[in-house]
């Protein structure tokens, strides 16, 4: 059972990958803590908490698939290192800004779409280069031991965050993340890739036709794409609204939030070690669509609770649900196209999967001041576990996969 678990990691490369990718996770935590937290002290508006993830975002649903073309064409190393010395400058921009006393709601809204612009041509290239990574056999557990990292550092990132804006102040939070990019720099320096994408003859538009007729002609994968996109925008906010529930639903502070936001990633890591474990068995669609149910009750249940502690226990098995789903369907994905045309269609599913965050963050902050964040957050959930029981029950193309 152990061994499989951590397969992925026989790789050198992988080994080295996942450390950098560990270490730079932690910082983006920290400064996602601080950030969040800071957007909701000084507008005072759920609307601007939301306006900020959309930023984030949405840079990476509009440029999808120029930055998927670019996967494919260019060393996808060199469009990651480039990736993340633009995020680099973009934190200490912001530990200079608060550090002066300069900073306003502006500045972290216009360097969240930086940021975002920099992660839309960094995603698909990261996505791209796992699989040359590791065996083929080992990809599902790869994908599920990345999401390990991620949501490790979920857990270790928001109590340093936490610790360093509480004594520290903001400054140090986005500096630390800024010096926290140096490891996935030195990481990408020194992995051996096995593929490089090979000089393209066609044009942009055409390559990007070519991803297009990909997803349409590989049966499955369409479907595959519609529920990413119903998975984050009716899923994220759980997450991405965390603050307004710790603020004004359990009365708390930054506190509250960090407790709310590791106690999620808990279950996240949770989740995804129940993926690696599970291997490359069939049936991984049903699963997805069975976590998919899972995190609906999950999530409106959270959004009834006023108990604090047993919202600590919906949010951990909300967390579990959500990012098992997101490794099952990451997974799929990544084992039903070839290399020369992954980062096309990695980009492509990024459009429905990180699409879904920004546009599910923006309505979500415009419902909640009508509506209350509870009530938006617990439909959410009833809806996602519907739709998810239909298509398990009458659906069954993608259960099958």
């Amino acid at each position: 059972m152990i061994r499989r678990i951590f397969s992925a990691f026989r790789s050198r490369d992988f080994r080295l990958m996942w450390s950098g990718a560990f270490v730079s996770s932690i910082g983006t935590w920290m400064q996602k803590l601080a950030q969040s937290w800071l957007v909701l002290q000084l507008s005072g508006s759920a609307f601007y908490l939301g306006l900020d993830n959309f930023l984030g975002e949405i840079p990476i649903f509009l440029l999808a698939l120029v930055a998927g073309v670019a996967a494919d064409r260019i060393d996808r190393r060199r469009v990651l290192i480039a990736s993340q010395f633009v995020q680099m400058s973009c934190a200490f921009t912001l530990a200079a800004l608060f550090a002066l006393g300069y900073a306003r709601v502006w500045h972290i809204l216009t360097l969240s779409f930086i940021v975002g612009t920099a992660q839309a041509f960094g995603a698909p290239a990261y996505q791209s280069l796992l699989p040359s990574l590791v065996p083929r056999e080992h990809l599902p557990n790869a994908i599920a031991m990345n999401s390990i990292q991620f949501n490790l550092a979920r857990v270790i990132g928001p109590v340093i965050g936490g610790l360093a804006l509480t004594h520290l102040g903001a400054a140090w939070c986005f500096g630390l993340n800024g010096l926290s990019y140096v490891a996935v720099i030195v990481s990408l320096l020194l992995i051996h890739v096995r593929y490089v994408p090979a000089p393209a003859r066609e044009s942009v538009m055409d390559s990007m036709k070519q991803g297009l007729a990909f997803i349409r002609s590989r049966e499955g994968m369409l479907p595959l794409i519609v529920v990413a996109f119903v998975c984050t925008f009716l899923g994220i906010p759980i997450l991405v609204f965390l603050p307004v529930f710790a603020r004004d639903i359990f009365s708390g502070n930054e506190t509250t939030y960090t407790v709310l936001l590791a106690t999620e990633a808990a279950g996240a890591i949770t989740g995804a070690l129940l993926v690696a474990a599970r291997g490359r068995r069939p049936n991984l669609g049903r699963d997805a669509l069975i976590g998919l149910i899972a995190l609906g009750v999950f999530e409106t249940l959270f959004a009834l609770s006023r108990d604090f502690r047993a919202s600590l226990v919906f949010v951990y098995f909300g967390g579990m649900a959500l990012i098992g789903c997101f490794a099952l369907l990451s997974s799929l994905v990544q084992l039903m196209v070839e290399d020369e045309m992954r980062g096309r269609v990695m980009s492509i599913y990024n459009i429905a999967f990180r699409g879904g965050m920004p546009i599910g963050s923006l309505v979500t902050g415009a419902l909640a001041p009508a509506f209350g964040i509870s009530a938006v957050v617990g439909t959410y959930g009833v809806i996602l576990a519907c739709l998810a029981a239909w298509l398990l029950l009458f659906r069954r193309r993608l259960a099958a996969l």
